[in-house]
Parts: structure tokens; sequence; C-alpha cells
């Protein structure tokens, strides 16, 4: 049933000025529309809902993730553009702040401007 569906992922904020510039600008989603309820952006062919809302308490884990060919690169391109990676002392990080899972996977986390965690990665086969 739901796995003929088109998924489309959802995010809030508390501030659509300041996440419109940080999505568009940092990350270089393509923006579609902006509505009295939510910014909309087209992540490959996925929308990207970022619901706003009066109040935000972002989760302490990861909300949205992407899957990237040359991980490094990518990471240097948003650096370049402000994002600043998470550390966590209970993972083992290399100086650049990307673990390596279990699984061979390379992953990354930042924040955008409410706090929510973003993440991104790369498959130890790619």
């Amino acid at each position: 049933m739901l796995s003929n569906g088109r998924l489309t992922a959802f995010l809030a904020t508390a501030n659509a000025r300041r996440s419109k510039a940080f999505y568009r600008g940092k990350l270089r989603l393509r923006f579609v529309s902006e509505d009295k309820f939510a910014l909309l952006f087209d992540c490959k062919g996925v929308p990207l809902r970022i619901q706003k809302v009066e109040t935000l308490k972002p989760h302490s884990f990861t909300a949205l993730g992407w899957q990237v060919r040359g991980l490094r690169r990518v990471m240097a391109g948003l650096v370049k553009r402000g994002v600043v990676f998470e550390r966590y002392s209970f993972l083992k990080q290399d100086d650049e702040g990307v673990w390596l899972a279990p699984s061979g996977t390379r992953v990354a986390w930042f924040k955008d401007p409410d706090g929510n965690l973003l993440s991104v990665s790369e498959s130890g086969s790619a």
C-alpha cells in the first residue's frame, strides 16, 4: 500500500526566514515555495516540508540525513558556507568529526538554525 506512495520529508522551524536562508544558501537545496504553513524544498525529487511552528524543541537524534559520494568534499563545501559539524564524546570521530560505523559507513552530523540534527553519510562500499 504505502510502498507505492511517494515519500515526503518533514522538519519544523520556529524561524522560517532563517531556515529558508540556511537550507537554500548553506545546503543549496532547491527552494520550491512558501506559504503560511511551511517552506517547501526539493531534495532530488523528494519534497522537504519545513513546517512553521511557534516553538520547537528539537529531538536529540538525527531528523534528516543525506547519503553522498565524496563525504569529505561535501563536508568541506558545507564548512566553507558556515556549517559546523558536531562532536560527540561518546563516539570515536576523526579530526573532521566523521564517525566510522560498524557497517563501514562514514557519518558526520550538523544542526540547522533550529537545532534539528542533520547528517551526511557515505556508504563503506561507495
